[in-house]
């Protein structure tokens, strides 16, 4: 009894740490897009420097979720939580790595004219944040039907990454010399569709992890 109290102790703490990560990286992506659309370098950076905060709580929750497995030795629902920690960890420190993309783009955008793809990257950040905090309480919640909800999330980044490419390439035409601003908007629209990517990948293991069965959601 003494035994499944710790545990369950141990993972409520692990569990904070997770909501800390998730709320971490959305707060990067909200002050990222704040940064290009005001050009205020301090707040890019800030949001830079802070996904090294975003690596530290993946290395502490996987480092917590290995002792529990080793020294708990879990089984069933359990085991399939501990194993999903680690995939919620990987993909919302990926999520934040894109994060920092968007900020060093802030930055090096600061002396640039306004552009209208930021509406559209605006709105896809958005969405992005809007799956991670729903994918984080998803698992927090063992909620397998949230999580195929907010799978589907992804299909509206998805459409808004394809109006961003179409208005680029139509920029390109309209103005050549603009092809490495164009370029790296491009990457970025592709960044932020990959985030959406990401949270899907966290919805498949909360269903794993609730119902035992590997999905494919958003095929």
């Amino acid at each position: 009894m003494q035994t499944r109290i710790h545990f369950v102790e141990e993972l409520t703490r692990l569990n904070h740490d997770i909501l800390t990560m998730g709320a971490k990286v959305e707060e990067n992506f909200r002050k990222a897009i704040e940064a290009l659309k005001t050009r205020d370098v301090e707040l890019a950076r800030d949001a830079k420097a802070s996904d090294a905060v975003v690596d530290a709580l993946q290395i502490k929750i996987e480092d917590q979720a290995a002792a529990l497995i080793a020294t708990q030795q879990p089984v069933a629902h359990d085991l399939r939580e501990l194993v999903t920690v680690f995939k919620v960890t990987y993909n919302l420190e990926r999520a934040g790595d894109h994060a920092m993309h968007l900020a060093k783009l802030a930055i090096k955008f600061k002396e640039e004219p306004a552009f209208r793809q930021v509406e559209k990257l605006d709105a896809m950040v958005e969405r992005c944040c809007a799956m991670i905090r729903g994918a984080v309480d998803a698992y927090l919640n063992n909620d397998a039907p949230k999580a195929r909800e907010v799978a589907a999330m992804d299909e509206e980044i998805d459409r808004l990454n394809k109006e961003v490419v179409k208005d680029v390439i139509e920029l390109i035409r309209e103005r050549p010399e603009q092809v490495d601003r164009a370029t790296r908007l491009l990457s970025n629209s592709g960044f932020l569709e990959r985030v959406g990517d990401h949270m899907t990948n966290i919805c498949e293991a909360v269903v794993f992890m609730v119902e035992g069965e590997h999905v494919e959601l958003n095929s």
